[in-house]
Formats: C-alpha cells, sequence, structure tokens
C-alpha cells in the first residue's frame, strides 16, 4: 500500500465502483486507496504477465448441489475462447465449438471485428454506454473504425483468472457520438465516446494474438453477429427519418414508444413468462415484508417486461438490465454498510486531532493513510481483508449470471435463465423470513442466521448505477415507491 496516499473522506474506500472490480484496464494507479475488491481484481504488472493464472478465486456460493444451477460448474459454466498464450483449447472452448453453427458463417454474417475487452463488466442489448478513450491502440481502433465507416466494435467480458482469455459471447457497441477532448485533458484522454448496443456477437476466433502482450495495435477476432435489436437491419423509412426535424423526431419516439408499451399488454404470455412474472411479484412482495434496504418497488411489478425482442417496451432485456442494476445496489449497500463502522470512528479520530489544535475547521476532504493512527490503519487493512472476503464472491457471481443470460441461445432459455436467478433469490428471501419469525426479528441472531445458510442458498447479486425501481433505506432512500418509480 502506498504510504503516501490520500484519499477522500467523503467515500473512503469507493474509490472505484464496485462493478469495476475485476476491470482490467491496462494501466493502475496509485493515487487513491482503493478496497481490496477493486484492486485485486485488475490486471497484473507487466512485468508478472508470464504469470497467466490467477490462483485467487473466491468460492461461488450457486455452485452448490443443485443439478438445475446454470453456474453449477462455477466459471467454466461460461464459454470462454482459448487464451491468445494458449494454442490448446480447453474443455470451454470445445463445447463452444460444438454450438457454434457453422450455416451463420454460409450467410455470410461472420466477420473481422476489433476487439475492445472491458474487464468483468457484461453488457446487454439496447443499452447506452460511454467510454474515455486514452490508451494508444484504442486511440488507434477509434481512428479506424471511423475512416473505414463501420463505427462499431465488440465488447467482451475477461476471463476473471487467466490473462488473454475473453467470454465467447460478446456484445456489438455501435458509436453514436464522439467528442475530441485532448486539450482539455492534457492529452490524458483522447476521446470521450457515446455508445449503443445494436446485438450480440459470437466470437470464433482472436486472429492477431500476439498484438495483447507488446500492445502494438488492439485485438481484432472473426465473430458472427446476432442482431438483437433490428438496428443493423433497419428500413428503408427508418433511414428517410433521419432527416426530419427535432421537434418531429420526438413525436415520431414518443409515438413509437406508446405502440411498443401497447404491443407489451396486447402480447400473450407464454406459460414460462407467467412463472417468471408470479415468482418476481412474490420477491418483491419479501422485499418490502422484511424492509430490505435494497428493494423493488411494487410499481415495478407492473413494468416487468418479459416479452421477447425489443420492439416492444418493456421486454425481457429490459428486465435484465433491471436485475443487473439491483444486484448492484445489493454490493454497493453491502459495501457501505460494511465501511460505516470504519467511518464513524475516522471522523471521531479527525475531531479528536482536531481539538488538540484547539481549533473548530471543517474536517479535510482527503486523509493520507500515513497520517492514521497505528490502530486505524490496522482497522483499515482488516476491513479491506473482509470486504475482499465477502464482497468478491457475489461480484463473480453476479457477473457470471450476467454473461451466462448474454450467451443464452434464445428468449426461452433466458427467461428459464432469468426464473432461475428470481427464485434463488426470493428462496434466500423466505428463509431469512423464517428466522426472523422464529428469533422475534432480533437484528444480529437473524444476519448470523443468514449468512450460515447463504453459503447454500443460490443468491445472484455487477458498476453502481441506480435505477429507477430500485431503493433503498432507511436513511438513504434513494427512490419512492409510486407509480412514477418506473422510467
Amino acid at each position: 500500500m502506498n504510504m503516501k496516499t490520500a484519499f477522500p473522506l467523503s467515500f473512503l474506500l469507493c474509490s472505484s465502483s464496485i462493478a469495476s472490480a475485476f476491470v482490467n484496464p491496462s494501466s493502475t494507479s496509485t493515487s487513491v486507496i482503493t478496497t481490496a475488491v477493486a484492486s485485486s481484481w485488475r490486471q497484473q504488472p507487466r512485468s508478472s504477465l508470464s504469470l497467466r493464472r490467477r490462483n485467487n478465486l473466491p468460492v461461488l456460493h450457486m455452485t452448490d448441489d443443485d443439478e438445475s444451477n446454470p453456474l453449477a460448474r462455477g466459471i467454466d459454466s461460461v464459454t470462454w475462447l482459448p487464451s491468445v498464450y494458449d494454442s490448446s483449447p480447453s474443455r470451454s472452448v470445445i463445447d463452444a465449438a460444438t454450438t457454434s453453427s457453422s450455416d451463420e458463417e454460409e450467410e455470410g454474417t461472420t466477420e473481422t471485428l476489433p476487439l475492445f475487452p472491458l474487464g468483468g463488466v457484461v453488457y446487454t442489448p439496447n443499452s447506452e454506454h460511454i467510454l474515455n478513450i486514452f490508451e494508444p491502440r484504442y486511440r488507434q481502433m477509434y481512428n479506424d473504425i471511423l475512416m473505414n465507416g463501420s463505427k462499431r466494435f465488440v465488447v467482451s467480458m475477461s476471463h476473471p483468472s487467466e490473462e488473454g482469455r475473453f467470454a465467447q459471447v460478446g456484445v456489438l457497441f455501435s458509436l453514436e457520438e464522439l467528442k475530441e477532448v485532448s486539450e482539455m485533458t492534457g492529452d490524458q484522454v483522447k476521446y470521450i465516446c457515446n455508445h449503443r448496443v445494436t446485438g450480440r456477437v459470437r466470437l470464433h476466433k482472436v486472429l492477431n494474438p500476439e498484438a495483447w502482450e507488446n500492445r502494438d495495435t488492439y485485438l481484432k477476432v472473426k465473430g458472427t453477429i446476432i442482431d438483437d435489436t433490428g438496428d443493423l437491419t433497419k428500413s428503408d423509412d427508418d433511414e428517410e427519418d433521419e432527416g426530419i426535424s427535432m421537434d418531429e423526431n420526438i413525436s415520431k419516439e414518443l409515438v413509437t414508444t406508446l405502440q411498443k408499451a401497447a404491443l407489451a399488454d396486447a402480447i400473450e404470455k407464454t406459460p414460462e413468462e407467467e412463472v417468471l412474472l408470479q415468482s418476481f411479484s412474490d420477491l418483491v412482495e419479501f422485499q418490502h415484508d422484511l424492509s430490505e434496504d435494497v428493494r423493488f418497488t411494487r410499481a415495478s411489478v407492473r413494468s416487468f417486461g418479459v416479452a421477447e425482442g425489443t420492439d416492444i417496451d418493456p421486454n425481457l432485456w429490459t428486465s435484465i438490465r433491471l436485475w443487473q442494476s439491483y444486484a448492484e445496489q445489493r454490493l454497493v449497500a453491502g459495501q457501505n454498510e460494511m465501511q460505516k463502522e470504519f467511518q464513524e470512528r475516522l471522523v471521531e479520530y479527525l475531531k479528536k486531532e482536531q481539538g488538540k489544535d484547539g481549533g473548530e475547521a471543517e474536517l479535510p476532504s482527503a486523509i493520507g493513510f500515513q497520517d492514521l493512527s497505528p490502530e486505524l490503519q490496522a482497522e483499515l487493512i482488516d476491513l479491506q481483508k473482509r470486504m475482499t472476503a465477502e464482497l468478491k464472491p457475489l461480484l463473480l457471481e453476479q457477473t457470471l449470471s450476467m454473461q451466462k443470460i448474454l450467451e443464452a441461445a434464445d428468449h426461452d432459455e433466458r427467461v428459464e435463465l432469468m426464473r432461475y436467478f428470481v427464485d434463488a433469490e426470493r428462496k434466500r428471501l423466505l428463509a431469512k423470513k423464517t428466522l426472523k419469525s422464529m428469533f422475534g426479528g432480533e437484528p444480529a441472531m437473524v444476519a448470523s442466521k443468514e449468512s450460515s445458510i447463504s453459503e447454500t442458498t443460490a443468491a445472484p447479486s455487477s458498476t453502481p448505477k441506480p435505477m429507477s425501481k430500485v431503493e433503498e433505506e432507511p436513511k438513504s432512500q434513494l427512490f419512492a415507491d409510486d407509480e412514477d418509480a418506473f422510467q
């Protein structure tokens, strides 16, 4: 740990979002003290690249004896490409090869695309994301996709334990807006780019694996694009709409939104979709009965989409993103709860130190690790270790759950996966409710018992981003439980 490092008092250990916990940035900074959860998943220093397998992976809570558990094989429950360092394919790669169709290549949908690995973050179709581009090789990538007019590239999750290995199913980022900011940032950041995910991509092969280590350029892959949004097959009428005025465009978007909502109500649901809806409704009631710190609003039940495709709103993909944000909120709430006591002790320490000077100045906005008392330094280090042990497994489970949904073969399989994960959370809360009734609702006792059963009960839990259908309480209630809680 850097003893000269200062960290903001306002967030202490939250200097990076919990969802960046195993992002692999190309360079790491020691300017801020980060949680052990975050730092332990970052890319290894270049001097240690030869240690391509990391063995400090947490044990997943969901890998129990349930044969129906989609994560029963742990990390190998999702499919991965071979490592760029490894010429011999692993079992998961062989499994993936048996599921890929040669018909896709015959149809001409397989093409060469740039690859931008973004750590342990899983993205979903029809979502929007902003990236800051600073690395030379990715500056080159953006220059290339602008010059050739494609304006798109693949984003795939990195393997949490093997360097240079990526998930076989990624998403297609389509560039919508690019801002040149090199002058404003002293060339530390070249571009700020806005993207929309317009589909998924099944990756077949990394074409230039040597580029991963020498960093001379970006990776390129051969992949098959799966159009999940319809944007890749726009009709002539859609292209003509690009020339209409802003007011006309807003009116058209409003009409389209209303049409999508009407379609969602009119479409008859399959039995499996009905089961998923009922499971989600039961989960929300459990959350409110138990006054969970992070919970869905009751209004979200009526807005929980299960329809296929994105021409209907809400649809299953919007519900998947909602579930992802719920898991993110739970992780952040757990992180905040764990560091709350330390925050209070730190404030007391600072006030005491100020009292020695006889002044009542404002508390500093940042404090160096070396300025803490030996007791607080030891407590901070212990807190980092505990956060790593308790939060990393939940983070990994959540990420693998979303990746499993992303690579599902069809809508029915995605519905089944969502039902399993919702049911797992519902069962966890049912067990908690039972314990609460047994022990009279004593928080310490219930929390202790709940922790012991969480080892065998699935509790799917990824980059905190407030969702309008999730609320957190008591003191920092983020969302009201009313009809407007869903956006």
